[in-house]
């Protein structure tokens, strides 16, 4: 009898020990904003929420709010040094209204990875997507299917934000 005695404070005491190091190990840890790799802060929910709505207005194929999204100063500039590539906001609006709105049945995906801001108060959003959507091809409707690394970059409005670059 004593022996099952000890065996059994033996357990709860190994039980308690693994208890308080459980506790201790998520008491210093960081919590996340759910289905992301991004602190969870009320400043990063608020960029998580509006590129939520972004993520929406890219499914949903809502040219006006898309724009409404884009500062007058979107730039993007393809990633290298030739000019043929860059885009500005009426790049962007041209894009929008001529080939983006033939694309059907989008599918966009987001995995946040990390969200920073730098001392001009630009928000950069480092995201991964995974992106099916059809479009006409010469052989009727073709899918496509996209998986990739990009970054949003945003400046602060109001109560809200303003894509510079990413989209």
């Amino acid at each position: 009898m004593m022996l099952k005695v000890f065996r059994l404070a033996g357990a709860v005491g190994l039980l308690s020990l693994a208890s308080v190091t459980s506790l201790a190990a998520t008491g210093c840890s960081k919590s996340y904003i759910p289905n992301t790799d991004v602190e969870d802060t009320s400043e990063n929910r608020k960029v998580i929420a509006f590129c939520e709505d972004y993520r929406h207005a890219v499914e949903d194929k809502d040219v006006g709010r898309l724009l409404k999204m884009a500062s007058p100063r979107y730039f993007e500039d393809g990633g290298n040094t030739n000019p043929e590539d860059d885009v500005d906001f009426d790049g962007l609006k041209d894009f929008l209204t001529s080939t983006f709105v033939k694309t059907q049945s989008i599918r966009y995906e987001i995995r946040y990875r990390r969200v920073s801001s730098d001392e001009t108060k630009k928000v950069f959003i480092e995201y991964s997507y995974s992106a099916s959507f059809r479009i006409p091809g010469l052989k009727g409707e073709e899918w496509k299917h996209t998986v990739a690394d990009n970054r949003l970059e945003l400046i602060p409005e109001g109560d809200s934000f303003k894509i510079l670059a990413g989209m």
